[in-house]
């Protein structure tokens, strides 16, 4: 496999030192770069808009024309270096209105295309977790509803009798159904047509997103590519985003390897909410029949989980071997061209709040993705990768990186050994 790492915010941060950083990671098997948002400290966007781009699409330009053009030059030379290597360099963002979306591309000619996050997802939390919940109309979502012309009356109703069904379940009916199939589970959910409706609108509202990026990738006048980075296969059917649809609209997809507890986006903590959620409203259920529950819908067992606590004790092998290795298969059979797909993994508390996974579950999910048959992955650091993971992805991806000494590179998310002398230094060098 060959790894990519998303640079992101501050900017300043990657700009300072890129050189040194670049050539390590080059050594270690990076082949690709990802930045963004494009704005650095105090919100000072990267770069100038040009007017006359707006007014050609019919567009008003942004109103804030504040900017800073040393830090202009100095991203501009580090984009420079890496596409120098023959690295693919994306911007987190884009795919908005055209006329931004051709204002960046002309603005960074270094840029092959631009990565949107999450596009077209639909809420997947049951409890009000990160803004929302799975069992609402979102203040302001109305519109995306009548966008395709969605009866919103049928979705209300879809929305509450969901509700309803998920506040009836009893232990003998989840015995009795949930790991039964699909039929069974049409039935234990007692699902009626407003709310299958609601779920067919959610795709429908999917899509009409990607054609909306993929039109503004399109209008530029250069050859760019455009980037999802939607969640894993297991939720997949309920946030809309269908892999195997969204493979003709995308050119790259980044489904997100995102498994940490607690925070926000990680399975985890997602599938101990929806057990949380089903208890508090089905006081009869035991942790047991909660987690059927969540099988029954997603498809999701864990290995070595039978109650909450056990989430608590770290992930198991079987987690990797089994699940991880499972979620990239069915990734990458659904898009159905390994080049196409770039796996966007983190472990980190950075930007999503979880508990953090150490280096030895990276290494589990990195090499269960590869078994799988993945050639590529995303590195999204926190901010910085620290020694152990850049070690795990340099053994995988590249030249193993070696602890030196003195002004050998060393990952920014850990001291270096020699910070512990007090400045003084060996009396004999090896």
């Amino acid at each position: 496999m060959n790894c990519w790492i998303f640079a992101h915010n501050p900017l300043e941060y990657w700009m300072n030192g890129y050189k040194e950083r670049f050539d390590a990671w080059h050594d270690g098997g990076v082949r690709g770069l990802v930045i963004g948002r494009m704005s650095f400290d105090g919100g000072v966007r990267c770069w100038t808009p040009d007017a006359k781009i707006y007014e050609r699409f019919g567009e008003s330009p942004p109103a804030d024309a504040s900017s800073d053009p040393d830090k202009e030059r100095q991203l501009h030379a580090m984009l420079d270096d890496a596409a120098g290597r023959g690295w693919p360099v994306f911007i987190f963002g884009g795919g908005g209105s055209p006329a931004n979306t051709q204002d960046m591309a002309s603005a960074f000619p270094q840029v092959n295309g631009f990565i949107v996050d999450g596009p077209g997802e639909n809420h997947y939390e049951l409890s009000f977790h990160h803004g929302g919940e799975l069992l609402e109309v979102r203040p302001g979502e109305e519109a995306r509803f009548e966008e395709i012309g969605a009866d919103l009356d049928r979705v209300h109703h879809g929305i509450a009798s969901m509700r309803q069904r998920l506040h009836e379940l009893t232990p003998d009916r989840v015995r009795y159904l949930a790991s039964a199939g699909t039929l069974a589970g049409l039935t234990l959910f007692d699902i009626d047509e407003d709310t299958l409706y609601w779920l067919r609108t959610r795709r429908e509202m999917s899509r009409a997103g990607w054609a909306r990026s993929r039109a503004a990738v399109d209008a530029v006048d250069r050859k760019v590519e455009l980037g999802g980075i939607p969640r894993t296969a297991a939720f997949s059917s309920l946030t809309g985003q269908d892999y195997q649809k969204m493979a003709s609209y995308f050119d790259l997809i980044f489904p997100k390897h995102y498994y940490w507890h607690r925070g926000f986006d990680g399975l985890y903590g997602t599938v101990a909410r929806w057990v949380q959620r089903l208890l508090r409203w089905n006081p009869s259920l035991t942790e047991s029949d909660a987690f059927l529950v969540v099988q029954s819908l997603f498809g999701i067992e864990l290995p070595g989980v039978d109650g909450l606590l056990d989430m608590e004790l770290g992930f198991p092998q079987e987690f990797f071997d089994e699940f991880v290795f499972a979620e990239s298969e069915r990734a990458l059979a659904a898009i159905g061209d390994p080049n196409k797909v770039v796996f966007w993994v983190s472990t980190g508390r950075h930007p999503h709040a979880g508990d953090a996974m150490p280096a030895r579950d990276l290494h589990g999910i990195l090499t269960a993705s590869e078994r799988a048959g993945a050639e590529r992955f995303l590195f999204h650091p926190d901010p910085e990768m620290g020694a152990p993971e850049w070690r795990v992805i340099s053994s995988l991806c590249g030249t193993t990186w070696q602890e030196g000494p003195g002004g050998a590179f060393w990952p920014g998310d850990s001291a270096r050994g020699d910070e512990y002398s007090g400045g003084r230094r060996p009396a004999f060098e090896d």
